[in-house]
């Protein structure tokens, strides 16, 4: 049997999927996925939903990218969906009549749910304009980027007091975070799959603010948005020229940047000479770019089966141009920014999805007989609602062995309906669901 033809430019494979088209596994089909949500289309304005078209963006590619929402949809309508579609995390940005701009990060089906404001924001087109070289948008966006986070866990605070969020919670939320995207195993991930980086920085507040400080916020995130470039370290000007215009010369709508050797009698003049070049091996600085870390990484260039000789050939060059003979190969890594920026606030935290219990409130402090009277309001619902499935699934199986007996159903005396056509059979369903 012929093999199925599979586009590959532009129809990229993902993680999971393998050549025949199927899914590897179970696990990868069953990875994370989220809805970025603009709840009341129309009322958020043009700032709002340009940030969550780039959240989108930026969630790639486990996200819905071409989610389109309507003035008629509510909440229940994306719960409802996000258990049949397999979406594990619901981002709902909102405004508030005030003008605060809102986050919601739930999980669904059962939560919880993280409550944000977002105190300062910027698109990704303000962070292109702000950059002299921007990067645009290409094969970066085919894998999820790699989560970097820093001070979710606060610590110990020394004068005796108690701390502004509880550890339980912190904890709580950076498990949220960590769950937005795939775990990355170092065994198996190729690191030419790392194009992306997200950094989380929470901005721990300072140890002589107290609980009752207004100003001092207890809870606040910083996002960033980068994407990876390596280059060779070690090498000069003219030679990283050269070699970046040998991937130009695969597009030749691109010819900018291409070195002009018409006037020279030989490529060592230009590479040698720093007049020519704009720098030769003269000094050891200019051969020196300006990155974020330099990393080792294994030389994966030749995978080409190739003889004794050849290998000898090759193996030689490498040893004597960056390449220590180790199989490693030294590379700059600089990271640019591709955007949106977010401050981010937390205000609540509930235990539910979009509802229930709250389990911490930024401004609002009970006191402990309070959060008992609460804790007996709560248990009085989820007795009521638990008694509420049972008679229904009573009711339900009731009507099952009707119907299997080959028995009528009975009908409404009032407009004639069955009563297979009560609510019972939805709320039997979305049990099931749960």
């Amino acid at each position: 049997m012929a093999r199925r033809r599979h586009k590959k430019r532009t129809h990229p494979r993902t993680h999971g999927e393998s050549s025949n088209g199927s899914m590897a596994n179970s696990s990868a089909s069953r990875g994370p996925k989220s809805m970025v949500i603009r709840v009341g289309a129309g009322e958020t304005g043009s700032s709002v939903s340009q940030l969550v078209k780039d959240v989108r963006r930026m969630m790639e590619p486990g996200t819905a990218s071409r989610l389109k929402e309507r003035k008629s949809n509510k909440l229940r309508d994306y719960t409802t969906m996000a258990g049949p579609l397999g979406v594990s995390h619901l981002l709902l940005f909102s405004r508030s009549s005030t003008g605060n701009t809102n986050l919601r990060l739930a999980l669904t089906p059962r939560g919880p749910t993280l409550h944000f404001r977002v105190e300062k924001y910027a698109l990704c087109k303000d962070v292109r304009k702000a950059m002299r070289h921007p990067k645009g948008g290409g094969k970066e966006y085919l894998n999820p980027p790699l989560l970097v986070m820093n001070n979710f866990i606060s610590p110990e605070p020394d004068n005796g007091r108690k701390p502004t969020v509880p550890r339980h919670l912190e904890t709580l939320s950076t498990t949220i975070f960590q769950s937005l995207f795939p775990p990355i195993s170092p065994q198996t991930t190729a690191l030419s799959s790392i194009r992306r980086v997200l950094l989380l920085n929470r901005e721990l507040p300072q140890p002589q603010a107290t609980t009752d400080s207004v100003d001092v916020p207890p809870y606040v995130i910083k996002l960033r948005h980068y994407a990876i470039t390596s280059s060779p370290s070690g090498l000069s000007k003219g030679i990283r020229r050269i070699s970046a215009a040998q991937k130009m010369l695969k597009d030749r709508a691109s010819k900018k940047g291409i070195p002009n050797l018409g006037k020279l009698e030989d490529v060592a003049d230009y590479i040698l000479d720093p007049s020519v070049a704009g720098g030769g091996f003269t000094s050891g600085s200019e051969s020196e770019i300006e990155t974020d870390a330099e990393i080792e990484v294994m030389d994966v260039d030749h995978k080409k089966v190739i003889g004794r000789k050849q290998a000898n050939v090759v193996r030689k060059n490498d040893s004597e141009n960056f390449n220590d003979g180790t199989g490693t190969q030294k590379r700059a890594v600089r990271l640019i920014e591709l955007g949106p920026r977010m401050t981010l606030r937390m205000t609540k935290v509930e235990e539910g999805a979009c509802g229930g219990k709250v389990m911490w409130h930024e401004y609002m402090n009970k006191t402990e007989e309070e959060i008992r009277e609460m804790e007996k309001i709560w248990d009085t619902r989820k007795r009521g609602k638990t008694e509420r499935k049972r008679i229904q699934r009573e009711n339900v199986q009731r009507k099952r062995k009707q119907s299997a007996n080959g028995e009528e159903p009975p009908k409404d005396t009032q407009n004639g309906a069955s009563v297979y056509d009560s609510d019972d059979w939805e709320s039997d369903a979305l049990e099931a669901e749960e």
